[in-house]
């Protein structure tokens, strides 16, 4: 189950964006300098990025999951259904191993089918990066991410833009966040997040949808009879 988790902390922050709406759009501070510097490139694709997604009010989309761990030699494939909504939801469902990350906005539900085990977490209590929280209109690329371009041909995505994150602040979740944004939309369709120890975790969406109506109880999860509830504090070392 640790394992499971490390793989799936990268997920949390979609879940957990919400708590930080005040602060990722706080006004101007009045004390700031009024000659503020040029926007890089950089910048100025993802403040197009973070500007479809504040417009959005759910997202749907089929991904895939590569995630290599680089000490056991070791490549884990997914794929499955991901689902958010404002404030705060979210649903993965994995279709190749029958797990599910879920989060009503309250309650962060992390479910292994293979141990019949389920992870649950208060939302505010969890700890996570901001790879992915961009997805929900939050988080601010920008303010989070010294950004960098990279060629798009050299990176095999010459339909759209490269981008390179280093995070600000300094976090053991990971060192660097590349994104692969479509140009014409402005929307990302591949995630690929780096961590210290060398690990990858590629998150590729495809045939997303916005603002669309979402099934009843998307964010609604029991898991089967005889499923082990571990929450924090419980679970064996």
């Amino acid at each position: 189950m640790r394992h499971l988790r490390r793989i799936l902390a990268l997920l949390a922050p979609v879940a957990l964006a919400a708590t930080h709406l005040g602060a990722a759009h706080a006004g101007p501070n009045p004390d700031a300098s009024a000659a503020a510097p040029a926007a890089s490139p950089a910048d100025e694709i993802a403040k197009k990025v973070q500007d479809f997604y504040n417009q959005t009010k759910t997202f749907q989309a089929q991904f895939s999951q590569v995630y290599k761990v680089k000490a056991y030699n070791q490549t884990k494939k997914s794929k499955g259904r991901v689902v958010f909504e404002k404030p705060g939801k979210m649903s993965w469902t994995y279709d190749n191993n029958g797990n599910r990350v879920v989060s009503d906005g309250k309650l962060l539900k992390v479910y292994e089918k293979e141990n019949a085990q389920m992870f649950e977490q208060p939302v505010e209590k969890s700890q996570y990066p901001a790879a992915l929280s961009f997805l929900m209109g939050q988080g601010e690329l920008v303010k989070s991410f010294n950004l960098k371009q990279l060629d798009s041909a050299t990176m095999k995505f010459e339909g759209g833009h490269v981008l390179e994150g280093t995070p600000k602040d300094a976090t053991p979740a990971y060192q660097k966040v590349i994104f692969y944004i479509d140009r014409e939309t402005s929307q990302v369709r591949r995630v690929i997040i780096l961590d210290a120890q060398g690990n990858r975790n590629e998150f590729t969406f495809k045939s997303p949808t916005v603002n669309k109506d979402l099934p009843s109880g998307s964010f609604d999860f029991t898991p089967p009879e005889g499923t082990s509830i571990v929450k924090p504090g419980e679970e064996k070392k």
